[in-house]
């Protein structure tokens, strides 16, 4: 594995010797033989092998794009919710079945239950999009909403399960659900019969991963697998590297499709022995996958859905590979429409189009003009300026770029003239909120101290946070942007006194939103503090 070994953790090396039968798991032909059975077609279509013209000339590479995003509940989660589904007699179809999600699976799970005739209960956080809970049931599913997060509803459905003698059919740690997800690479195999280097797929709790290496190990072991996880949700990648299930604290929310704490007891024992590599990639790289399928395909896909894309993307260009055949799965496309605003706003910077800076120019005339000299033709897509109190002004700037190489060095020659640069390309403060905020330093913040938080986006959610605030703290600043997301992104300035600290972490636990501290933070410092 080379992707993710730059970590002092090394990763093992996969074998097909390491997926044995023991007579408790199933052995590595054991799911071929699982996957050739499946029975998946009487809800699932063979989803096309289409190859992505303009990707593939960018990339210098064969792209083929695996389209599970067309199959009826845009994703595949289908496949496997019916295999297992399948299985069952009349005895345990009549009791019905039940799971927890508030996704795809969700989706999949009431679409087979409407072919097979039975009852789907859909257990649901209450903090679930109505949306999402409308697509429940016009498939004929029946939710039951409970608990603020996954996990409540999970336990929940669990409960039921036992309770009421209903089959609970689970999203990905199933031999039935493994085997169903790895009729995708049966049909990548049968659609594509001349050689294949590699299929990028992405890892949320390891259930398709698991079945296409399954069967691309035991038919043609030397293509290479290789996961694709988001750099705030890689249980999988922790897990390998640690020979254990690893269980994050907290996950990223953005390709929410794949943000699982922990993965499967037995995905992770078939990933850890068959798939070869890992790629991590963030948000911006994930959008700028989506728009490259949709340049390609004028589909648009989900943030799980363009994983692979961006892994592929991101693998070919460390390892220089040129002129092979490469597939991605493009696993959904239930998309939020409102939340393509955000993702064409970050493609640039995933694209490396667009750089961005803090420059410091001196409070004279005549400086503004000479930095816009040294800017010359680039394209100027972001210019915040703001006249101040004191000898130099801090100016944000957002400039075209042909790679992230030539943002760095337009820092340095800006720096070169004797103005004072940062690249702020990276910075997620930058990006989320200081792009979109007017104004400068306030003499009225003393003490403040400044953190982005993660909300859910639900009413109560702000009146909850006032609710759990000290009545001796008060609010210097607030920036929330609708991303169209399940969760808002809001940047909250705090003054609270010095000696605060045990405080802030019961109010934490309190609320149990996610957060970081951004008061260090050269450009909260620059621009606001």
């Amino acid at each position: 594995m080379n992707d993710a070994s730059d970590s002092s953790v090394p990763l093992p090396t996969p074998s097909i010797r390491g997926l044995v039968g023991d007579g408790t798991h199933l052995g590595l032909f054991d799911y071929l033989q699982k996957i050739l059975n499946a029975q998946v077609y009487d809800v699932a279509h063979e989803s096309a092998l289409d190859r992505a013209a303009k990707l593939s000339a960018r990339v210098g590479n064969n792209v083929w794009l695996k389209r599970e995003d067309s199959q009826q509940v845009f994703s595949f989660k289908l496949r496997g919710a019916y295999n297992k589904m399948a299985q069952l007699d009349a005895t345990q179809l009549a009791r019905g079945v039940i799971c927890a999600s508030a996704g795809n699976h969700a989706q999949g799970v009431a679409l087979a239950a409407s072919h097979l005739g039975c009852q789907a209960t859909i257990v649901m956080p209450k903090t679930t999009p109505k949306l999402k809970i409308d697509a429940v049931l016009a498939l004929g599913g029946q939710v039951e909403l409970c608990g603020e997060s996954y996990s409540d509803a999970y336990q929940h459905a669990t409960q039921l399960s036992k309770q009421n003698e209903m089959t609970f059919v689970h999203p990905f740690d199933d031999p039935d659900v493994i085997a169903g997800q790895g009729t995708i690479a049966m049909e990548i195999l049968r659609q594509h019969q001349k050689p294949i280097h590699a299929i990028f797929v992405a890892i949320g709790g390891g259930g398709m991963i698991s079945g296409v290496a399954a069967y691309i190990k035991a038919v043609r072991p030397k293509i290479k697998v290789i996961g694709v996880q988001t750099t705030d949700s890689d249980a999988m990648l922790q897990s390998v590297k640690q020979g254990k299930r690893v269980q994050l604290a907290d996950v990223g929310l953005f390709s929410d499709g794949t943000a699982v704490k922990q993965v499967g007891e037995e995905t992770f024992r078939i990933t850890r022995a068959l798939v070869d590599d890992f790629v991590v990639v963030d948000t911006d790289a994930v959008c700028a996958a989506i728009k490259d399928v949709f340049e390609d395909t004028r589909s648009i896909l989900e943030p799980a859905g363009a994983l692979s894309v961006a892994g592929l993307k991101q693998y070919v260009a460390k390892h220089q590979l040129r002129n092979e055949s490469l597939v991605a799965v493009t696993c959904g496309a239930n998309m939020n429409f409102d939340r393509l605003r955000f993702v064409a706003e970050r493609a640039e910077v995933g694209e490396e189009r667009e750089a961005l800076f803090a420059v410091t120019i001196p409070e004279q005339r005549g400086s503004f003009k000479r930095l816009c000299e040294l800017i010359g033709p680039r394209a100027v897509t972001e210019f915040n300026y703001r006249i101040s109190e004191s000898n130099q002004a801090h100016v944000f700037v957002g400039l075209a770029v042909s790679n992230r190489d030539e943002a760095e060095q337009t820092a340095e020659l800006l720096r070169s003239h004797g103005f004072a640069t940062i690249n702020l390309t990276g910075d997620e403060l930058s990006k989320l909120h200081l792009r979109h905020l007017v104004g400068g330093h306030s003499k009225l913040a003393s003490d403040e101290r400044i953190f982005r938080f993660v909300f859910p986006e639900r009413p109560g959610a702000l009146m909850r946070f006032l609710a759990a605030m000290p009545s001796d703290w008060n609010i210097s600043l607030f920036h929330y942007r609708s991303q169209g997301s399940d969760y808002g992104r809001i940047l909250i300035g705090l003054q609270i006194p010095s000696d605060a600290t045990t405080a802030l972490a019961d109010f934490s636990r309190t609320i149990d939103y996610p957060f970081v501290e951004e008061t260090d933070n050269p450009v909260y410092q620059l621009f606001l503090g």
